[in-house]
């Protein structure tokens, strides 16, 4: 897609973001076309330029990490406790159209950055902060992580099951779902922007998009019923030789029929146990173990899989991240493109998971390489700042240049 069909071309967003919620947001509205221009601190940049597998020798600020969520971003260096370098942020403001942070609430304020000061000088000036617990209420200014949200959501009540102990989860949901969350807002404000030529302030919680993301317990507790605790009822998880299958009997009230139709028992239709959805729920470990048992007699997980999806049942294989990049259809959706980096020639990242008119969201170039390394290109060429001044700033430690 040319960059001035992209459906984002022409927007400007300043990235005040760092690790996962932010970045992610931005990296979906920079791939959609906008030019993200990316604050990071001078010397350190991103927390996650740290993080795991360091692309280049010697290095530390080169993880695939920081590369996969800030892909086709322009790194300025500024340091905003600097009040020569707040002097920049206000005219990065004033050329930009979206502003996205994801610090503890206040700290924006501190520095001098947040929406009231920006838009004084940017009134229509889309805001986005995104926090762990939002900007109002008893929690906002308690330190938020992934793992932090999950435990104070309910989520990890919920999926403790049976454990002796709750357990972590792997995926950083919160985070994902709050910068995804953001992502829909943003789109929205800038809307009404061009219909009204208002901007807007927006508050998104990864705490509130975790719970919104539950989709059963809350819903029954809400008014007075039960909390359905994992692992989920209806799902079926079974080892055939060395791999594993995934079957799901719930979702659709003819999944129930085309199971027993497929599994040779017709009469449990009939059986007072699984005569019906509620039924089936409040005699699920009977269920489930003849499902298991019958699932056992499949010589592989191939020939499973293939009956099952036969049948009109959903089913996959279990896959490894190996095997998930491999896969052919990942291939036929471009799910992993490739991006320039000076060290290793390219490198693969995944893709954002949105395609228009049947063609995939490309990355608008590399992660930025090096902190600070498009400072002087941003300062000349967005703001108009001369050499001298650029040096200025640099000597009087505002900003670092590369």
């Amino acid at each position: 897609m040319a960059h001035d069909d992209a459906l984002l071309a022409g927007l400007t967003v300043l990235d005040f973001s760092r690790v996962l919620a932010g970045p992610y947001c931005t990296r979906l509205l920079g791939d959609l076309g906008a030019r993200i221009i990316k604050v990071e601190r001078p010397g350190e940049g991103d927390d996650t330029r740290r993080g795991m597998l360091q692309l280049e020798a010697g290095r530390t600020d080169q993880s695939t990490y920081f590369t996969r969520v800030n892909v086709g971003k322009l790194s300025v260096a500024l340091d905003l406790g600097h009040p020569r370098a707040r002097e920049v942020a206000l005219d990065l403001a004033r050329a930009a159209d979206v502003v996205v942070e994801n610090f503890v609430p206040g700290v924006m304020a501190r520095l001098h950055c947040d929406y009231p000061t920006l838009a004084a000088v940017k009134p229509d000036l889309v805001f986005c902060s995104i926090s762990g617990f939002g900007q109002t209420g008893p929690l906002a200014s308690m330190q938020a992580f992934a793992h932090i949200i999950h435990a104070i959501s309910g989520l990890m009540h919920l999926e403790r099951a049976t454990d002796p102990e709750p357990r972590v989860a792997y995926l950083q949901a919160a985070d994902v779902l709050a910068g995804t969350h953001a992502f829909g807002a943003i789109c929205a404000a800038l809307l009404r922007r061009g219909r009204t030529g208002r901007g807007a302030y927006l508050d998104v919680s990864m705490l509130e998009c975790l719970v919104a993301a539950e989709d059963v317990t809350f819903g029954s507790v809400l008014n007075g019923g039960a909390e359905s605790v994992g692992p989920r009822l209806g799902m079926v998880v079974r080892r055939i030789g060395d791999r594993h299958v995934a079957m799901q009997t719930v979702g659709a009230p003819t999944l129930f029929p085309r199971l027993i139709e497929l599994m040779g028992r017709p009469e449990l239709a009939a059986d007072p146990r699984f005569a019906t959805p509620l039924a089936r729920r409040d005699h699920w470990p009977e269920l489930r173990e003849l499902i298991v048992e019958w699932l056992g007699r499949f010589e592989s997980v191939d020939a499973a899989v293939k009956t099952l999806s036969g049948g009109r049942l959903p089913a996959a294989p279990v896959l490894t991240p190996e095997e998930v990049i491999a896969h052919p259809h990942m291939a036929e959706r471009s799910a992993f493109p490739s991006v320039p980096h000076p060290a290793r020639g390219s490198v693969r990242v995944t893709a954002t998971p949105i395609q228009v008119d049947g063609r995939p969201s490309v990355p608008r170039g590399p992660a930025p390489y090096r902190v600070g390394e498009h400072t002087r290109h941003v300062l000349s060429t967005v703001l108009g700042y001369a050499d001298a001044r650029i040096d200025e700033l640099q000597r009087a430690g505002a900003i670092a240049v590369v």
